[in-house]
């Protein structure tokens, strides 16, 4: 509901203030990210990723050998659908190692990214998680390009190695960010097309991780871009890297609050202090999520979370556990 102007809250002033509620650029430089990602990271994920880091990055192998009948056990996941209708038997694609993969991440640099009450924002967040992938497989020579997209539309990374190669990544994506968006909507900066763009040129098998926030406008309704990762896991190995704001999830009961769409610029002023209010944001977020994981789930595709009110280590390494699990 529409409210008076009142006096504002802290917690309205977070939410408002600038640059934190829509920075041009992240605090830290691309070379200071990474420096920082090196010593208070990757040294910690060290001696537990870097001794067999495969099981962190690649879950089954990526190059298909062969199809065989179902077998209990099997993963759904890996059931060949065009076969199984042709024999009426279900079968199972079974793959055969690559020593080397080139990995993509497809980076969400929207203006819905530029939120967050807690550790950092949800950008940078995204960034942390880019710049620790890339040094990642740089250090053991496989090739990692990216693609951003945002309001000022899409930009893409040639694949390449090394650390060179990481700061490369950030520098690019920071320029994105620091581009001002487009006067007319650009179709190339949405999720939905950055996956038709990626399905449509990679020709060879790779990994992908998708780095986004997966928010849409009609969160009861499938989102625009589910059948775009439908095809393209089908293809290949995707893992979404869901980053949230523990704010999106809960509405805090803090009095009058102004509130604004950061993608629309629409405005309006809210009484969180009526219960009324946070049953109605608490039934609109119960939806959101329900929506996600079953489009998550119907897309087949792994999901590692990551909160802006948390460091990454420990998400990554309970991600890596699962995944070495299934191998």
């Amino acid at each position: 509901m529409l409210l008076r102007r009142s006096r504002k809250s802290q917690i309205e002033v977070a939410l408002e203030a600038e640059p934190r509620a829509a920075p041009p650029r992240p605090r830290e430089l691309p070379a200071e990210l990474l420096r920082r990602l090196e010593f208070r990271v990757l040294k910690r994920l060290d001696g537990f990723l870097f001794g067999d880091y495969t099981g962190f990055f690649y879950g089954p192998s990526l190059d298909l050998a062969e199809v065989r009948e179902y077998q209990p056990g099997d993963e759904v996941r890996r059931i060949d659908w065009n076969v199984t209708a042709r024999t009426g038997k279900i079968h199972i694609r079974q793959y055969r190692e690559e020593k080397e993969v080139t990995v993509w991440l497809m980076v969400d640099l929207s203006a819905s990214m530029r939120f967050g009450t807690r550790r950092v924002l949800k950008l940078e967040e995204a960034l942390e998680f880019v710049g620790t992938a890339a040094a990642i497989v740089g250090r053991h020579g496989d090739k990692v390009g990216a693609i951003g997209f945002s309001e000022a539309g899409m930009r893409v990374i040639p694949p390449g190695t090394g650390r060179r190669q990481a700061l490369r990544i950030l520098h690019e994506l920071y320029g994105l960010m620091a581009s001002k968006p487009a006067s007319k909507p650009v179709e190339a900066g949405s999720l939905e097309h950055a996956l038709e763009h990626v399905a449509k040129t990679l020709k060879r098998r790779a990994l992908l991780f998708v780095v986004s926030d997966f928010l849409h406008p009609q969160p009861e309704q499938e989102p625009p871009w589910d059948q775009g990762l439908r095809r393209l896991a089908y293809r290949h190995d995707v893992v979404a890297v869901r980053i949230f704001d523990p704010a999106e999830k809960e509405l805090p009961n803090a009095g009058e609050l102004r509130l604004r769409d950061p993608e629309s610029g629409e405005e309006i002023w809210i009484d969180t202090s009526d219960p009324r209010v946070r049953r109605a944001y608490a039934a609109l977020v119960q939806a959101r999520e329900a929506m996600l994981e079953r489009t998550l789930r119907a897309a087949q595709v792994d999901v590692l979370s990551l909160s802006t009110a948390q460091e990454i280590v420990e998400p990554l390494l309970k991600f890596t556990l699962r995944r070495r699990g299934r191998r």
